[in-house]
């Protein structure tokens, strides 16, 4: 068991950073306190196992709006066991009202945000949608054709058009005529077969 002592500075005070700490270590079993210095810091004491206060560390290190830590001033030292629990230790009441105050209007920026990329979601995916309902209107259409296509391949090839008939005709007619004269000058030619 590990015991952290830190000092964070930057944005951190009236942003709900020590909410966001307090939501870092839920669950981890760490002990100790979070609480804001009249320097406009936060000061965080943290006792647990080192690989989970080593985790709280890159937790809380952390530029996102409204939060924006500049500096983590931190101090290993051993364990001592005097924390049954991580709590928060709030200041003035005026003071702290103001602060829960800016963490709900941090959350509510962030469900606003969350909610903009949910809506250009949706958009896309009508988008998408109508791009396939037009496309499967164009194969519905296709479908409906085929019967037409098909009736009309199959006059096609049951019976062809007279006129090619007629042209069958004069031509094996004109290439009986051509195999004769060709008998014949083979014949005058003294070639037998």
């Amino acid at each position: 068991m590990k015991r952290i002592h830190v000092i964070v500075d930057g944005y951190v005070q009236k942003v709900g950073f020590r909410e966001h700490v307090r939501k870092e270590i839920f669950g981890t079993g760490i002990t100790g306190y979070v609480r804001n210095l009249d320097a406009g810091e936060v000061e965080i004491v943290a006792e647990g196992r080192e690989d989970l206060l080593r985790d709280l560390v890159r937790g809380i290190d952390i530029i996102r709006y409204p939060i924006e830590v500049t500096s983590c001033n931190i101090t290993w030292q051993e364990a001592t066991g005097e924390f049954p629990k991580f709590t928060i230790i709030r200041g003035d009441v005026q003071e702290e009202l103001f602060e829960r105050m800016d963490s709900v209007v941090t959350i509510m920026h962030e469900t606003l945000e969350v909610s903009k990329s949910t809506q250009d979601l949706q958009y896309q995916t009508l988008d998408k949608q109508d791009k396939m309902l037009h496309k499967q209107d164009q194969m519905i259409d296709k479908q409906d054709q085929m019967p037409e296509i098909k009736k009309e391949i199959r006059d096609e090839t049951a019976s062809p058009p007279k006129e090619s008939c007629s042209n069958l005709s004069e031509e094996k007619y004109e290439i009986r005529r051509e195999i004769a004269s060709i008998k014949a000058a083979l014949v005058r030619a003294g070639i037998e077969f």
